[in-house]
């Protein structure tokens, strides 16, 4: 069964070379490189480029300083930690000190009371 709109080989390729040449004409009116109008597309597009890059160049600006605020923070938080931390076992140590300074000061006390009953009931003896 023959379809009613099938073309010849002839029509076939006759479509053809004028599809060709239609496209080759579309190209051949495309505006050239040195256009002017091409010319203010391609310099707006490059002033485009050069504000995404600027804006990019900012927005890195911005973490880059975001993130050394953020590195100092922790660095000043760090330090304090550390200084906390200091002034507890220095705190710790003197409240130890203290406490053997108070231990040894009554052990001195009992054995100075100790030497004197001896020496009253030595010269009790006597």
């Amino acid at each position: 069964m023959r379809h009613p709109n099938d073309n010849s080989f002839a029509e076939r390729r006759k479509t053809a070379a004028d599809a060709r040449r239609e496209l080759l004409a579309k190209f051949a009116s495309a505006p050239k490189p040195s256009d002017p109008a091409m010319q203010e597309r391609r310099a707006a597009r490059e002033a485009i480029v050069a504000a995404r890059e600027a804006r990019r160049a900012e927005r890195d600006a911005l973490k880059a300083a975001e993130s050394e605020r953020i590195l100092m923070e922790a660095a000043a938080l760090t330090a304090a930690a550390e200084a906390h931390e200091k002034a507890e076992a220095e705190a710790r140590q003197a409240e130890i000190n203290d406490r053997i300074s108070r231990v040894v000061a009554d052990e001195a006390a009992r054995k100075a009371e100790r030497d004197r009953r001896y020496a009253a009931r030595k010269a009790r003896q006597r």
